[in-house]
């Protein structure tokens, strides 16, 4: 046979496209091409893969007087990535007539080594995602890989140590068989090793004001804003917030690690805890926002149904201060470029920490040394749009020495973190029946807030009277009354009482105006 076709994979943004990888050999003086429109880490592959079939006990391509082509389809689809080696290698073999099998149904993933050995791949569980839904039946990957890819039912995959494992398993007169990788229900809902807590809420003296705001933030999914001097412990409450948070759902959870798989920042094999992303406030555009020539997603989306931490906000850029805003308010973030556009996931926590001033002391005991053209300048990187998305603003004052060495210790993390849970519970059983599948009390839009939230008449007017004079717009209306419905879940209750409301109040910034 001088002409073969199988079957692999690419992942554009966070979709997976099946790429036809087809071989032709032809008489002629030795040419090795290949054509699809490759990156230069594709390109290389055929260097890869010339050795590795070589060192496989095969006769390598470069070895041959003939001529070789490579075709990726379809060509408009930028190919990117090592993970085509193992395909390659095997459709080339077919081709040659060095191995004979059954290609339809079969997906293969995979870079080589010189040896022959396979190597770990990116976007494992998005591919094999994508492949069951195009209809294939087995999937062959890296043994790295098989447990990840697993988590997707209804396929077979086989992790595979080299191109010879393949190779033996593929031909029927070989008594060989790859042993099949099974889905592990009960990693689900594990916490994975590493990830035990580092800073407790019991250990943070004083700042109940702030602890209390991370424990509405937490209940209700709502964005949360620090400021105040250095040294008064944001960073410290920061660290303790996403142990807050309860587990991800089984769906999040497979959404999250697929995300985190396509980045390489995947640690373990299922994510069943929020991610914490906390980009230095030198980042750039892209790193934090997506983009590139070929979108990518960056750090809000790798912060997607987690917590995106960032300490010393005003410093960031302020381009992408200002991009937050679709992604606050929508849950996704659309890059458009010139080779491509994509909508990535952005629903995350944004937990925010910053100083009052530039030197830190404004409002302080100590003197602050900002001219007032400096301060202006600070703080209005913070425009109102970006005010109004975060719906609690907490003051993180000094505490003086005598104060820190009397304080008692609080509650732990533990704790707090089972009344969330309860307020968690009370939230996914009243939106069970949402027709976008809401889970949270932020999620909820104007019409929801009509349909699920009712204000008794005495407390709708003391609400409308001190939003007028806290001077609230209308998103910042809408989200205060969130934040309400999420301190009456805390405490149990059906409705919202007055308590509540005037504490959902006290968290809306007035220092900031």
């Amino acid at each position: 046979m001088q002409f073969s076709k199988l079957f692999s994979a690419q992942v554009v943004g966070l979709v997976a496209h099946i790429v036809d990888v087809e071989v032709d050999l032809s008489k002629g003086l030795h040419a090795f091409s290949l054509v699809g429109l490759p990156s230069a880490s594709v390109d290389e592959s055929l260097d890869r893969v010339s050795s590795a079939i070589k060192n496989s006990g095969f006769t390598s391509p470069k070895q041959k007087n003939q001529k070789v082509v490579i075709s990726l389809a379809p060509a408009e689809l930028k190919k990117e990535g090592s993970h085509y080696d193992l395909c390659i290698s095997l459709a080339y073999l077919f081709a040659s007539g060095e191995t004979t099998f059954e290609p339809n149904g079969k997906l293969f993933l995979g870079e080589l080594s010189l040896d022959g050995a396979l190597r770990p791949i990116h976007g494992a569980l998005l591919i094999t995602s994508a492949a069951k839904n195009a209809g294939f039946t087995e999937v062959f990957l890296p043994n790295a890989n098989a447990e990840e890819a697993a988590l997707v039912e209804g396929i077979t995959i086989y992790g595979v140590r080299n191109l010879s494992e393949v190779l033996h398993h593929l031909d029927k007169n070989k008594k060989f068989t790859l042993t099949k990788s099974v889905r592990d229900i009960s990693r689900l809902g594990m916490e994975p090793a590493g990830s035990k807590m580092m800073v407790d809420l019991s250990h943070i003296k004083g700042q109940e004001f702030a602890k209390r705001a991370l424990e509405i933030a937490a209940a209700g999914n709502h964005n949360l804003a620090m400021w105040g001097p250095p040294g008064t412990g944001k960073t410290m409450l920061a660290q303790a917030f996403s142990h807050l948070l309860p587990d991800l759902q089984n769906d999040h959870s497979l959404e999250v690690t697929g995300i985190h798989s396509v980045a390489g920042t995947l640690r373990e094999t299922i994510m069943t805890r929020p991610p914490l992303r906390a980009p230095h406030h030198t980042a750039s555009y892209p790193a934090v926002i997506g983009g590139g020539t070929i979108p990518k997603p960056g750090e809000i989306t790798l912060a997607h149904r987690g917590v995106l931490f960032l300490d010393e906000f005003p410093e960031f850029d302020r381009r992408v201060i200002e991009s937050l805003r679709e992604p606050l308010e929508e849950g996704h973030i659309r890059i458009t470029r010139a080779k491509g556009h994509d909508t990535f996931p952005a629903r995350f926590i944004l937990l925010a920490a910053m100083n009052p001033c530039p030197c830190g002391k404004y409002g302080s005991e100590e003197r602050c040394v900002c001219m007032p053209g400096t301060l202006a300048s600070y703080t209005r990187k913070i425009s109102g749009p970006i005010v109004d998305r975060i719906e609690l603003w907490v003051k993180v004052a000094h505490m003086s020495h005598d104060k820190l060495s009397e304080a008692k210790k609080g509650e732990s993390t533990e704790v707090v973190r089972k009344r969330i849970e309860n307020a968690r519970n009370v939230q996914k059983a009243r939106f069970s029946n949402h027709a976008r599948k809401i889970t949270t009390n932020s999620e909820m839009r104007a019409d929801d807030i009509e349909t699920f939230i009712n204000l008794a008449p005495k407390l709708r007017t003391l609400f409308n009277t001190s939003a007028e004079r806290l001077k609230l717009s209308p998103r910042a209306h809408h989200k205060t009354i969130k934040v309400a419905r999420t301190i009456a879940d805390l405490a149990s209750s059906d409705d919202i009482c007055e308590e509540h409301l005037l504490e959902a109040l006290a968290y809306r910034p007035t220092e900031l105006k």
